[in-house]
This record gives C-alpha cells, structure tokens and sequence, in this order.
C-alpha cells in the first residue's frame, strides 16, 4: 500500500477496498456489494447519546479519547490522535469524548483523570490508556487491537 491510497475494509461484507486518499471525502462504494464505505480520516466526536451507536456497534477497533478543553495534557495529545486518524483510515476510527460535556459515558468507563484512552474491539473495551502518551506507545497498543 502507498502514501496515496487506504484500504478500507466494508463493514457489510468485509471486503478489502483500496482507497485514493484524496477521494475519501467523495463517499466511497465497496467494490463489492456497493455499501458505502467508513473511513474516518480525523476524530469523530461521541456524546453520550451516540456513543453505543458511534462506538459499541463499530463493527472493528476504534480508540477513544476521554479529554476536556481546559486540560494542558489533553491539547498536547490532540495532535498525535490527528495523525493516527489519519494514517490509521479504514483500520481504526478514533473518537473524542468531552468528559465535562458527557458525564454519564465517563462515568460508566470509569474515567478519573484525563487525557485516558479507551481500546475498543467489536464494542468490547480491550484496553485503558492513562495519561499524555507518547505517539510510540499509543501505536504500540493499537497494534494489539489490528
């Protein structure tokens, strides 16, 4: 796979896609059964009401950012969860969480402190990141959910 294409797997199928970057915003079709095809190439935002639906029925791995405005850590995590959005498209979706906006979903996960990361697989909870990580290291936990 090259810089300029994604491969995007149908969540209806599961067919395997190879995608041109720049046609990602064009609402791409599986090759295969025409399905309209995911690829989330930045963090999509969750709340409280479409978290099950963004990410409990996400058919892979998606990553959640538990984060809120005014947190120094959080800001500076921002970035690297940019990057991975982006050259992680079509294998994990990242989502972002506003933990002071959505009370109830961060308190069901038990989140205490901020920037934490939850790892989900197929809407079961794998993994828990605390903490302003390094880009390394949040890439050496996704590849456990890959």
């Amino acid at each position: 796979m090259n810089e300029e294409n994604i491969i995007v797997k149908c969540n209806r199928c599961g067919a395997k896609n190879r995608i041109p970057k720049k046609r990602l915003h064009e609402g791409p079709l599986c090759g295969k059964c025409r399905a309209p095809l995911e690829a989330h190439i930045a963090p999509v935002a969750v709340t409280d009401q479409t978290f099950n639906q963004v990410v409990l029925s996400y058919p892979g791995a998606v990553l959640v950012d538990c984060w809120a405005p005014w947190c120094g850590p959080c800001k500076m995590v921002a970035p690297v969860l940019d990057q991975l959005a982006s050259e992680y498209a079509g294998r994990i979706k990242i989502a972002k969480l506003n933990v002071d906006e959505n009370p109830m979903t961060a308190s069901r996960y038990g989140i205490q402190s901020i920037p934490t990361m939850l790892l989900f697989k197929n809407g079961n909870q794998i993994d828990k990141l605390i903490g302003a990580l390094p880009k390394q290291e949040i890439v050496r936990h996704l590849s456990t959910v890959l």
